[in-house]
């Protein structure tokens, strides 16, 4: 991990960049397998599938019996950390559903907002090392309560061809029947595309490589929505001297064994803390089986001692980091200080591991400095908002002639006009 001690502020440009990913010929790829999935459809997927995943499939549907047979799969342990994290995000993301509320704009004109559900979603959930059957509660919940109608996951099968069964047993408990061992950019072009047995949806959810990432832009341009932009995992954490060094060193480590392109970001106003967490993260690595991963990870990774924790915020809205803990005295205080971040974990005890898990807020939130104008998922992202408007005969007189002026002020006589024999009628039948 690099060290800064008080950089100069023209260095925050640099010190808030990324790890720089190499996209070379990345564009290219999905461009071709788009192209390919479009004309060949199924057989299109097979072949990739056979390429990528090193595998030959019968069938890329997971069976009922797969699903059904996937809780005998896993231990009990695991089974019951499950429900209790299935009941918090439950619980959580239901109080997001809104009341409608009819308001009374003028004296007879009535402006109110309804929820429609988004009607068919798809989400893909990544496979390789780290199967995050977690994604699968986070996504598939709020889209059972916003009431889609139609719910499918693509995620990729391993060398056997089986689905990790506690991803099938999370989909399962959740009543999701239409999986597919389906991964990477062909994934997303079967949901953006369709195919003779993949579905083309109206939203594509979940996290991936670089290569779904720009699979999901791609499908951004032709006419498939997409829950966010989204990059590589991060963490920025802002500690104080009382901090305990233990706790940051371990939410550093978390965050640094997602991936080789993660980043963590460590500022303080204390070179003491900062040099002590940094000897706790040596201490702990040697312990992680992930530990090349982690190692990686920290080539790119800061820790970064500024002259206040003002300025330690400042910085953090700056780099606008998906996840931030306040790992300091009174994080409270700093709550109306925070302008840009996806989650945010108050003092000592809030990891970022409870929000990944079992906490009830949502995991899938916007990276690489999106926090900046993206949320992260909530009900709302499955559903969308219809308008409403009734007026009676005092309303459009009320406000018929504002609109007549402005229809006429932008040259628009036939808005003009819908309004005017409305209001002559009325007049005429006094």
């Amino acid at each position: 991990m690099n060290v800064y001690i008080h950089p100069d502020p023209n260095e925050y440009e640099k010190l808030i960049q990324r790890p720089a990913l190499n996209t070379t010929d990345v564009s290219g790829i999905v461009s071709e397998i788009f192209d390919r999935v479009r004309r060949e459809g199924d057989t299109a997927i097979n072949k990739y599938t056979s390429h990528f995943d090193h595998v030959e499939l019968k069938s890329f549907v997971v069976s009922p019996s797969e699903i059904e047979t996937a809780a005998k799969l896993i231990s009990k342990k695991l089974i019951t950390a499950i429900q209790v994290a299935k009941k918090n995000i439950e619980k959580f993301h239901r109080s997001q559903k809104e009341k409608t509320k009819a308001i009374e704009t003028t004296k007879g004109v009535y402006c109110w907002r309804e929820s429609r559900p988004v009607q068919k979603i798809g989400i893909y959930i990544p496979g390789g090392t780290a199967p995050l059957f977690s994604t699968v509660l986070m996504l598939c919940i709020p889209a059972r309560l916003a009431g889609c109608k139609e719910i499918i996951i693509c995620t990729p099968p391993d060398p056997t061809g089986n689905i990790h069964p506690a991803i099938l047993y999370c989909a399962g408990i959740l009543g999701i029947e239409t999986i597919y061992k389906v991964g990477g950019i062909q994934a997303i072009a079967a949901m953006t595309l369709g195919t003779n047995t993949i579905p083309k949806v109206d939203k594509i959810f979940g996290p991936g490589n670089q290569y779904v990432t720009a699979a999901k832009q791609a499908a951004q341009q032709k006419g498939v929505a997409i829950d966010m932009p989204a990059g590589p995992s991060e963490v920025l954490i802002i500690a104080d001297q009382s901090a305990d060094p233990e706790f940051v060193a371990a939410d550093l480590l978390s965050q640094a064994e997602h991936g080789t392109d993660s980043q963590v970001i460590l500022l303080s106003d204390d070179p003491e803390i900062v040099d002590r967490i940094i000897r706790e993260v040596e201490k702990q690595l040697v312990f992680l089986p992930r530990k090349e991963t982690v190692q990686q990870a920290f080539i790119h990774s800061r820790a970064i001692v500024l002259k206040s924790i003002k300025d330690c915020v400042e910085f953090s809205n700056m780099y606008a980091p998906e996840h931030l803990i306040l790992a300091t005295k009174n994080p409270k205080k700093l709550i109306p200080l925070i302008h840009h971040a996806g989650s945010v974990f108050l003092g000592r005890y809030s990891c970022e591991s409870a929000g990944d898990y079992a906490s009830g807020t949502n995991h899938t939130l916007p990276t690489n400095g999106y926090a900046r104008n993206y949320s992260g998922v909530s009900l709302d992202s499955f559903v969308k908002k219809i308008t409403f408007q009734n007026l009676t005969k005092k309303g459009i007189v009320n406000i018929g002639p504002s609109v007549e002026t402005m229809a006429e002020a932008e040259q628009l006589m036939a808005h003009k006009n819908a309004v005017t024999i409305r209001i002559k009628k009325i007049k005429s039948q006094k």
